[in-house]
């Protein structure tokens, strides 16, 4: 691509340090109910503090190539080479030492006015707070038993905590506490000493913990053979250090109301917010985040598979435009069906008998699971499993000498250990994996019998309206007298809100033809001839030529108990041998809708072997809407549109229009919470044929486990080459555009800095300096919008940009769909930096706009297509790897390697022939 940007002297791009934005990353962390420690945790832990001000930029722009600074591939930040030598007698002149550019995050220019007013209610409460001179003191909190061996057991600390209030009353000078069950705790005013130390006693207490030489827990699992009688209670002595971490002025809220915000705004919301969370957990609640959940029987729902819902509350602070207001709903979280952990696997993978238990599935489903281990009752997490069974599983039980009373190990099976040593009958449990709770060094098993887990949410708007007015009024938290102390009352009504209804956007059809196609049958149940002539006759009522099939090529009956890919290796075979050449479709029928080992291996061999466009199906229940849907995605995959904007093809877009422009959807994908050796995906997708905003591309790429941050945008393979996901988007757009490079890029995504994108710019074209913005779709967040007095969603369309925003930065709230099932939930959108320069109202529409261009869909969804494509894309191609088969054994797989970490298996590239589709629809 030289030739297309060619450039004299190929210029290693400036490489900024990475970006990001603490005080919107923190603000969305408590907004989506997952914080992270926040900054005065770490001040008390003798960590580094880093405010706004002190961060980087979100973007590398040309004025900060003047920063004598950089970022090396580990993430430090090095020094620039030093200057040449001075000539002889030259004396340099002093300057001031170069600082990181400082940078905040947008300001609003202004609100919205196109659209139909309406009034709508909000669950945000208002929150009176005093003007107060106070000051909340943190106190780091270190937790011992009695032996200096640390705490670490959930809800042990607020037991603790409890009772040293209750015991040294007089010597903390009977200051009210807020304690967030951790490393945290937070008083008005100053305890007496700066630095305190105390001994409590717990009774009737259960450790559940390993012995203090950390062997194996308890007297009744292998390993442990000292023998003591140990009572399931007892008491307990720990020592309780409070260490002064920092002050907190109450006036940084206040502040932050009038748009002013410092480094304390978020950490005393912070502070208030552990208050609510140590209010319910006297009430008796589970906490899981900012969310609290009552042991109510109501309130819990069996959903099959071994897990049950649990339907709670969340509630968190939120500076607002209209001031301090208090976010509460309706939230709901999955816990493990209580009983044998047996029983669990038996319904989570739906067999009947414990031989049919696919024990690799097992251990996944089961790792970091709490158990309760029989007859001690005592608590563990599982770790894994054993990788031998109970029969087989050797450890070294040690025993005394009978001569000298010397210890010494004996080789014992974990079966014959718990029969003939503790007398304990096993039914079942010998030809089964056991139980693994130990450490990386010194497992620790139970049999698998021995071992037990430990314990609807759509809601229409007004019975979620009224269920939230009831929470507010049972947590009572007028009684909480640390509340009382800040001088915070909150009311009991929904706050108004003013939203306003834009109109949709007139939409066009591009109809494909589907031809030299056939279809292949995984599944012995499907009517493939009905199913074909179905499609045939929707698609002509659709306006979708579709001929007939070139032929139907059945799996043979023989091979459906082959593995997968000897399967999709067969089929592949005949399909070559009966066709007349290579197809442009095929449709796929498989057996299993979800879950299908044919689907990723399929998919591979046809979009990154082959280039053929494919769609799989796995039909139950056919009719015409679903045909239609089928339909929709075939036609987008072979270059059709289902919703072409009249606006598009005027076209008449705000800035967008006259001015080339790219539009870009990014995702990470990562593996489920238990599995941190799993690979994330990085998706990205960008439009193509501007001025049309209806088009797009992806690009995948795998990088290491559980990495937010995009590192693959721009990957230099020597002077003149770049590997990266940008380059490729780039250069297709150029080529699908009349050779125009795009001068705006507007990037869509969930919240990390894309600063290697402009490295990836001048990497093409050292000249290039396009236009930047940076917008963040949130969905996991808990304000949710009624209409007074009806028991209908708002209408698709509707956007708020006012009282319930940020009182400072550029927000709006948009509910661009028809919620059909429960209460619509808006999407949270944050403008992070724009240089193109909307106007508010141009900028939503936009935005809107871009609800109604996913192919997939008839009408509005409730994101951006980009993103909703990223996705897609991200989940489609990681199925071409098993990335959990993988796992166990990572390291001997070859692929790219992050700094400091494992290598990580690359990706297949999708073929030539089928890069440029929307094959992910």
């Amino acid at each position: 691509m030289a030739s297309m940007w060619s450039y004299e002297v190929p210029v290693l791009p400036f490489v900024p340090c990475r970006c990001v934005f603490s005080s919107y990353k923190r603000e969305r962390e408590r907004e989506s109910g997952e914080a992270r420690r926040s900054s005065f945790e770490r001040r008390g832990q003798g960590e580094e503090h880093t405010t706004l001000s002190e961060r980087s930029p979100p973007f590398l722009h040309p004025f900060f190539e003047k920063c004598a600074y950089m970022e090396s591939n580990s993430g430090e930040i090095e020094e620039l080479p030093p200057p040449p030598p001075l000539p002889p007698n030259v004396e340099p002149n002093k300057t001031e030492k170069l600082s990181k550019p400082k940078r905040a995050l947008m300001a609003r220019s202004g609100c919205g006015k196109k659209g139909q007013p309406i009034q709508l209610l909000t669950n945000h409460f208002n929150v009176s707070l005093k003007t107060a001179d106070e000051y909340f003191h943190h106190y780091y909190v270190n937790l011992k038993y009695e032996d200096d061996r640390p705490v670490d057991g959930k809800g042990i600390g607020r037991r603790v905590i409890d009772k040293l209030q209750q015991t040294y009353a007089s010597e903390l000078a009977n200051k009210d506490f807020a304690y967030d069950g951790e490393k945290s705790l937070f008083t008005i005013g100053a305890l007496p000493q700066v630095n305190n130390e105390f001994t409590v006693v717990l009774e009737d207490f259960n450790t559940g913990k390993s012995s203090a030489n950390g062997g194996s827990p308890g007297n009744d699992s292998p390993g442990n053979d000292r023998k003591r009688v140990r009572r399931p209670y007892q008491t307990k002595t720990f020592k309780v250090e409070l260490n002064f971490a920092a002050k907190i002025p109450m006036s940084a809220i206040a502040q932050a109301l009038r748009g002013q915000e410092s480094e304390n705004t978020q950490e005393a919301i912070r502070v208030i917010d552990i208050i609510l969370r140590q209010h319910s957990a006297k009430q008796g609640c589970l906490l899981v985040r900012q969310s609290f959940f009552h042991n109510n029987p109501s309130n819990f729902v069996d959903l099959g598979g071994g897990v049950m819902g649990c339907r709670g509350f969340h509630s968190s602070f939120r500076a607002t435009q209209s001031g301090l207001s208090l976010n509460i709903d309706v939230s709901t979280t999955m816990i493990v069906k209580p009983g044998p952990v047996v029983d669990f696997l038996l319904a989570n993978q739906k067999v009947d008998h414990p031989n049919k238990i696919d024990w690799a599935k097992a251990k996944r489903a089961l790792k970091n699971l709490r158990i309760k281990a029989s007859p001690a009752n005592t608590e563990y997490k599982i770790v894994g499993l054993s990788e031998r069974n109970c029969y087989e599983q050797m450890f070294a039980l040690k025993q005394r000498n009978g001569d000298n009373g010397e210890p010494e190990g004996v080789e014992v099976s974990v079966y014959d250990y718990f029969v003939k040593n503790r007398g304990i009958e096993l039914r079942y449990s010998g030809d089964f994996p056991c139980i693994n709770v130990g450490k990386p060094k010194r497992p620790t098993y139970f049999p698998i019998e021995r071992s037990s887990l430990v314990e609807k949410s759509r809601q229409k708007p007004e019975e979620r309206m009224s269920v939230l007015s009831d929470v507010l009024k049972r947590s009572n938290y007028d009684s909480e007298p640390m509340l009382n102390s800040c001088g915070i009352s909150i009311a009991r009504s929904f706050t108004q809100v003013a939203g306003r209804v834009l109109q949709a956007p007139k939409r066009l059809i591009k109809a494909s033809s589907i031809e030299k196609w056939a279809v292949v049958n995984f599944s012995a149940r499907c009517n493939i001839r009905d199913l074909v002539r179905d499609i045939i006759k929707c698609g002509g009522m659709k306006g979708i030529k579709v001929e007939d099939p070139f032929d139907v090529i059945e799996e043979d009956p023989s091979m459906r108990r082959a593995p997968a890919a000897r399967r999709v290796d067969d089929m592949i075979d005949k399909m070559q041998k009966k066709l007349p050449g290579q197809p442009k479709f095929l449709l796929c029928v498989l057996a299993e809708r979800k879950n299908s080992d044919i689907y990723g291996p399929w998919k591979r061999k046809c979009l990154a072997e082959f280039g053929i466009i494919t769609q799989c199906v796995a039909p139950t229940r056919v009719n015409d809407q679903y045909i239609t849907n089928v339909l929709l995605k075939i036609n987008a995959k072979l270059g059709g549109l289902n919703s072409l904007l009249q606006i598009e093809t005027s076209p008449s877009i705000p800035l967008i229009s006259k001015v080339p422009t790219i539009i870009l959807g990014m995702d990470v994908s990562h593996g489920s919470p238990g599995q941190s050796d799993i690979p994330s995906i990085a998706a990205v997708v960008s439009s193509r044929e501007w001025p049309l905003v209806s088009k797009y591309r992806a690009s995948v790429r795998s990088q290491s486990p559980k990495l937010e941050m995009i590192d693959g945008l721009f990957k230099p393979q020597g002077a003149q080459e770049d590997d990266g996901l940008i380059r490729e988007l780039l250069v297709d757009f150029y080529t699908s555009t009349g050779k125009r490079k795009p001068d705006q890029v507007i990037i869509f995504r969930d919240g990390v800095s894309e600063s290697q994108f402009t490295q990836a710019c001048k990497f093409l074209d050292e000249n290039w300096s396009p236009k930047f913005t940076l917008i963040v779709a949130q969905k996991n967040h808990h304000t949710k919008f009624f209409v007074p007095g009806s028991a209908n969603n708002v209408p698709p369309g509707t956007v708020v940009d006012n009282a319930v925003c940020h009182p400072r930065n550029n927000d709006f709230y948009m509910c661009a769909h028809a919620g059909m099932i429960g209460t619509t939930r808006p999407t949270h959108y944050h403008i992070l930096h724009d240089e193109i320069g909307f106007s508010a109202d141009d900028l939503q529409e936009l935005v809107h706009s871009l609800s109604y261009v996913y192919q997939r869909s008839t009408t509005a969804i409730s994101v951006v297509a980009p993103i909703c494509y990223a996705h897609l894309a991200a989940a489609q191609v990681s199925q071409f790897i098993k990335f959990d088969e993988m796992s166990e054994t990572s390291s001997s797989h070859g692929g790219h390697t992050s700094a400091g970490s494992a290598p990580v298996p690359e990706l297949p590239r999708l073929h030539n022939k089928v890069r440029s589709s929307m094959f992910f629809c």
